[in-house]
């Protein structure tokens, strides 16, 4: 039992949590303006994981409400991620031609669409198309977010910075988590979960007036005053801007001038390209988003009642994904990429294979089961979880930057739809000894992979990295 003393005083708690956040985050040689700008992008990543969680508590009320079968329940679900497939596949085209803000505002635009119309979806034919709207917009923002903030942020707290991204992810499907456990007693609940996320949409187009354009998009297009002036107001020493932009041109002209989405397939881009390809399908192969989607189905197995499901859900789930983001965040600069994803491949195949284990046994035990689940969570999330979208914003040069991040998050949707759209067949038929024990599997060769091919990018240059990683 821990016994919590009662002469703790608001006010060093509070000056606690500051010297937490500053250890964190700041930076001195850096203006408070980064730290909004940082925020608000990342803004997407909040909307990002709220819709990607929120179908999870929805299950046992659209079903019945629509009279779905298990095969339309699936294709509800799935439709989301044909829309993240597109948008992942062409958030490069807009991020070059109309720059970063302009494609995170239509993002936000798209995620208020998908939320009223889900939220009044009068036939499922609408839900669908809705869910598809919505799905398009975290595709987008699954680029755009992490990219825009990447190329705002010093090296030195870059990875802390874009981090911000994905701790707003795990933040959305906690939220999201959260508010179908509260909403779950209202009449039409499921109109009301799905709604919830025309708020924070709303919010998020708002303050997309008030931050700047990419400085590294701005001196792409010619535009050098302008990106100077952005620098200038996130960077302290005017010099670092002007050192920051002379690098940004001399990246924009080595090699390849005129770069196309098929130019990632060139020679000198080929180890880069496929370090994203592998590194994006190994996300999925984790399993994590069979249990984002589907964790109250897999608890319910365990002998869970509706209720006790969605609670266990949002603790196991949202709350172990929180804690252990946070954790990542204050490593990921320190310790680098490489050293999470080494430690959390070992323990996602030592969770995954305690639950195919758990799975195999006559009765369920649901203390084995939910603490590999919590395993599990923790062991993503200060690896795959923390670093996947840091990696992919770092690791393609600057002009190329938006078509390689198209290119790996279009990948990371891409097994996400086919996981999530066969699993409830494949766990139906297969069972989850079975299912968890290829998880398993696949993350002994994500190991070997870290091992073998996985550069340290931690506390360099987005244009050092280039010169590093780039090859003519």
């Amino acid at each position: 039992m821990v016994f919590v003393s009662s002469d703790i005083q608001p006010n060093k708690f509070l000056t606690s949590l500051r010297q937490i956040f500053v250890t964190l985050f700041l930076d001195q040689t850096m203006k408070p303006n980064l730290y909004f700008i940082t925020f608000v992008a990342a803004l997407g990543g909040f909307l990002f994981g709220f819709d990607t969680a929120v179908i999870s508590g929805t299950d046992k009320f659209v079903v019945p409400f629509f009279n779905l079968s298990d095969a339309e329940w699936g294709w509800t679900v799935s439709s989301a991620l044909l829309g993240t497939i597109l948008g992942a596949f062409i958030a490069g085209f807009p991020a070059n031609a109309l720059g970063r803000k302009k494609s995170l505002f239509i993002t936000g635009v798209l995620y208020f669409i998908s939320a009223l119309g889900c939220a009044f979806a009068p036939t499922w034919a609408i839900l669908v198309i809705s869910r598809f709207v919505g799905g398009v917009g975290v595709g987008l923002a699954s680029v755009l977010s992490p990219m825009f903030i990447a190329e705002m942020a010093p090296a030195n707290i870059r990875g802390r910075l874009v981090g911000v991204s994905q701790l707003n992810i795990v933040i959305g499907i906690l939220i999201a988590y959260f508010s179908n456990r509260a909403l779950v007693d209202l009449a039409d609940n499921w109109r009301y979960m799905f709604g919830a996320m025309m708020i924070p949409s709303l919010l998020f187009v708002v303050l997309l007036f008030f931050i700047p354009e990419s400085p590294r998009w701005l001196v792409s297009k010619g535009k050098d005053e302008e990106a100077l002036k952005t620098l200038n107001s996130i960077y302290s020493n005017p010099e670092d801007s002007a050192t920051v932009i002379s690098d940004i041109k001399g990246s924009l002209v080595v090699g390849e001038k005129q770069v196309h989405f098929t130019t990632l397939f060139h020679k000198p881009y080929r180890f880069i390209t496929a370090l994203a390809f592998v590194f994006a399908t190994f996300n999925q192969f984790t399993g994590i988003n069979v249990f984002i989607y589907y964790a109250p189905r897999i608890l319910e197995k365990t002998g869970m009642s509706i209720d006790e499901a969605l609670w266990q859900t949002f603790l196991a789930i949202g709350v172990t994904n929180l804690l252990f983001t946070v954790g990542a965040m204050m490593a990921i600069d320190k310790f680098g990429r490489r050293t999470l994803m080494l430690i959390g491949s070992v323990g996602l195949i030592v969770s995954l294979s305690v639950m195919a284990i758990g799975f195999s046994q006559p009765v369920f035990d649901k203390t084995i089961v939910l603490a590999a689940l919590v395993g599990f969570i923790g062991s993503f999330a200060m690896s795959q979880g923390a670093v996947m979208w840091v990696f992919l914003s770092e690791i393609f040069p600057n002009q190329l930057r938006n078509h390689g991040q198209s290119l790996g998050s279009f990948t990371h949707w891409f097994w996400n739809f086919v996981i999530a759209l066969f699993f409830p067949v494949a766990i139906s038929s297969l069972g989850g000894t079975v299912v968890f024990g290829v998880f398993a599997f696949l993350m002994v060769l994500q190991l070997i992979c870290v091992i073998k091919f996985m550069p340290e990018t931690k506390g360099q240059t987005l244009e050092g990295l280039q010169k590093e990683l780039v090859h003519f």
